[in-house]
């Protein structure tokens, strides 16, 4: 069974020596999605934090003190 050709719109800004005729939509969305973790932070935030290093660190710091509130409840 052949697949119908869709006929779009060409983008003004798009040269003619872009062709993406045979290209594959989501072709790495899986792999993508199986080894990666994207939190978007705030301006205001992203603003403290400059690196995800420094993020990490500082949610450790927290998850460390939840556990111990936690530990303390549960006692």
């Amino acid at each position: 069974m052949k697949k119908a050709l869709i006929k779009t719109k060409r983008d003004p800004d798009m040269l003619d020596e872009y062709d993406f005729s045979h290209g594959v939509r989501g072709k790495y969305v899986k792999r993508l999605a199986a080894g990666s973790n994207i939190v978007v932070l705030s301006p205001d935030v992203a603003e403290v934090f400059p690196d995800s290093d420094s993020v990490n660190e500082a949610l450790r710091a927290l998850a460390k003190i939840v556990r111990k509130r936690t530990k303390k409840l549960a006692a």
